[in-house]
This record gives structure tokens, C-alpha cells and sequence, in this order.
């Protein structure tokens, strides 16, 4: 399994690149957030990476940050969901994106994705709401201890923030400590933003 590459950007395309290593050039299927986010042709890059082995076919997927591989992977471990499709979602919406639409159970965002309509974003939140709660996520809760802020405990985007990182398989245990000082007057997304960032940090 290829876990990364790290090497020089030598083409591009609408949905791929190639990041050349040790003098072999690897295609990468992208999303377009991921090839925005990358230097230009002739520069160093390094991507996150997923190997999906066919009959007929091995392809490799890039991603510039692990939260947009992890959400790949969420996304094709639903029925009807393959790696060009979850690659199409993750171009048109950011995994906080997707993670609120799961948390909120609003299938019209998910639906602005090229390929997705309104069955298959209905079946998007179904699954991956059972995959929270088989995982436990979504019955904890909260406690005095959890955070430092009473504030931030009742903050209705903070809670809903915590349900949003659950899709993307944070527990409110685990994002309970990069919380606490986030302004709970922030928007939804922008406080799954900051939290991601504070846990990248770490």
C-alpha cells in the first residue's frame, strides 16, 4: 500500500495529477480542492494517497490533507458509491462540508456534486449515520469535564459542530480540548475548520 507521495508535480489535469519519484511518475486521481491547494507544475508536493486494485485496472488517489482521504473513505464504503463519484463530491464540497450536510441531514447540499442525486444523497446520510452510531459517537455526550468553557458546552454550532466531526470520525471526547477556545459565535463550518486545524497541529 502506498501510503504517500512526495515528490515533483510534472502535469496536471481536471481531476488528476502526476507527481514524478525517483524518477517514476505516479497519476493520481485529485479532487479539484486538492488541486487547488497544490504548487504549480515543476515544484515539490506531497499527497496523501489511496490504492484501489480492480481486475482490470489499479488506480491511485491523492488528497492534500488526511481529513479529505479519511472522508474519501467514508464515502466509498457506500453502496453505489466508487472512487470517480467520491472523487466528484470532494471536488464540489470540503469534508466539513460533507460531514454537516451528514450531521443536519441535508441531501440538497450533497446534491450540488456532480453524479449525486437525491436518492443516492439520502443514502449517503443513512450510512453514514449508521456507521456513526455503531461506532458509539453518536450516544455520547457531553459532560462538565469535557470542556473548559460552560459556554462552549451549550453553543448550539459547537454542538453541532461535534455532531459534524463524528461523520469524519472524531469522537466529542477527542475534539472536546481543541474546543475550547474557539468563539462559539463562529459559523458551523468555520468551527469544524478551526478544530481540524488545531488537530492537525498537534
Amino acid at each position: 500500500m502506498i501510503y504517500s507521495l512526495n515528490g515533483t508535480i510534472i502535469h496536471t489535469e481536471p481531476n488528476a495529477v502526476v507527481i514524478e519519484c525517483g524518477g517514476v511518475g505516479y497519476k493520481c486521481l485529485a479532487t479539484m480542492n486538492t488541486l487547488r491547494s497544490i504548487p504549480h507544475i515543476g515544484e515539490k508536493a506531497m499527497l496523501y494517497t489511496h490504492m484501489i486494485v480492480r481486475e482490470d485496472a489499479v488506480e491511485l488517489c491523492g488528497f492534500s490533507t488526511t481529513n479529505e482521504l479519511n472522508c474519501f473513505k467514508l464515502l466509498m464504503s457506500i453502496s453505489g458509491v466508487g472512487a470517480r463519484l467520491a472523487i466528484a463530491i470532494l471536488s464540489s464540497l470540503s469534508p466539513e462540508q460533507v460531514a454537516l450536510a451528514v450531521s443536519a441531514g441535508d441531501s440538497k447540499t450533497l446534491t450540488k456534486a456532480n453524479g449525486v442525486g437525491n436518492k443516492l444523497a439520502q443514502r449517503i446520510i443513512l450510512e453514514l449515520k449508521d456507521k456513526i452510531k455503531k461506532l458509539g459517537i453518536a450516544s455520547q455526550t457531553m459532560d462538565n469535564s469535557s470542556l473548559a468553557a460552560s459556554t462552549v458546552q451549550e453553543s448550539g454550532n459547537i454542538s453541532q459542530a461535534i455532531n459534524a466531526l463524528a461523520v469524519l470520525g472524531y469522537s466529542p471526547d477527542e475534539v472536546a480540548p481543541f474546543m475550547s477556545g474557539i468563539d462559539p459565535q463562529m459559523s458551523v463550518e468555520k468551527i469544524i475548520g478551526e478544530t481540524l486545524k488545531a488537530i492537525g497541529k498537534k
